[in-house]
């Protein structure tokens, strides 16, 4: 695993290489020629307003349930997802889970053609990540607005600063001094549970649910933004209560002495309060920055 010295290094090598060598983004080398992977037209759902309304709040409410109207991968579709997602886990293991969430796109590329450990991604694999960024997420069911527009926006190390003890970096200004009054406030009780995602980290994880639910992508939308729809890539982060471990991302964190605290002092302005339309359940942990 690099370590993040090496890390930096590496990534300012190689996108130095590809300037001077006058590479293209590899997103704009595939743009023309998208295969059958992207092909799949949905139409939004029909019937009276109010029928539509009582489903999506049931949706939201049983989040983790498939639905009927689910857009879910099948055949070929299924299968690109399950070798793309293995290839991100070798990523992930070859720069390590703090290092990723910095990593871009073509960076990732780069890497993943560098180590075999990883395997060069292939051409259909490439697609799909190009098509899965580009998709109209509302097809899913997430009706939130596109934090970052294109799949070559990277997270340069100059703009970010690690936490100590999280595993986490936060973008520099107003999401840093947010956590860091936080933090003065509540003390250790109050933990940095996920801070900046890249493009790549957000693939991962939203890949990842969408592979434990058969490739339901409409599933995976209601607790993970499509990838390019998070604002974790500018500025958004998480916190939980220390020792409650994964329950720190459910409705108990409501329960926690912390999240007590963050309301009293106004912090919690939610990115996705209870009840909200943008098709993402209720997410008390996720702290909006100004900002964005």
């Amino acid at each position: 695993m690099l370590n993040r010295r090496s890390f930096l290094a590496w990534l300012g090598i190689g996108a130095a290489a590809c300037a001077a060598q006058g590479v293209a983004p590899v997103s704009l080398q595939a743009a023309s020629r998208l295969s059958g992977i992207c092909a799949l037209q949905f139409a939004p759902q029909a019937g009276p307003y109010d029928l539509q309304v009582r489903d999506y709040y049931g949706k939201m409410r049983r989040f983790d349930t498939p639905s009927d109207d689910d857009v879910v991968l099948r055949g070929e579709e299924l299968a690109v997802l399950h070798v793309t997602q293995a290839r991100l886990q070798r990523l992930v293991k070859t720069v390590g889970y703090a290092n990723f969430a910095l990593l871009g796109f073509d960076d990732a590329v780069r890497m993943a053609d560098s180590y075999p450990a990883v395997g060069a991604f292939t051409r259909d694999e490439l697609e799909f990540l190009e098509c899965q960024f580009y998709a109209d997420a509302a097809v899913y069911g997430f009706y939130g607005i596109k934090a970052i527009n294109r799949l070559t926006d990277r997270v340069r190390g100059r703009d970010v600063v690690k936490v100590p003890y999280s595993g986490n970096y936060l973008f520099k200004g107003e999401p840093h001094a947010t956590w860091e009054a936080i933090h003065a406030n509540l003390g250790n009780e109050v933990v940095l549970t996920s801070g900046v995602r890249g493009v790549m980290k957000q693939f991962y994880l939203f890949f990842n649910k969408a592979t434990q639910h058969g490739g339901n992508l409409s599933l995976a939308s209601r607790s993970l933004a499509p990838p390019g729809y998070s604002f974790h890539g500018v500025s958004d982060f998480d916190v939980g209560q220390r020792g409650f471990g994964e329950a720190n991302f459910s409705e108990r964190f409501t329960e926690t002495a912390v999240f007590r605290r963050l309301e009293n002092l106004g912090y919690l302005t939610l990115r996705y309060p209870r009840g909200n339309r943008l098709g993402v359940r209720f997410e008390p942990w996720h702290v909006k920055v100004k900002l964005a």
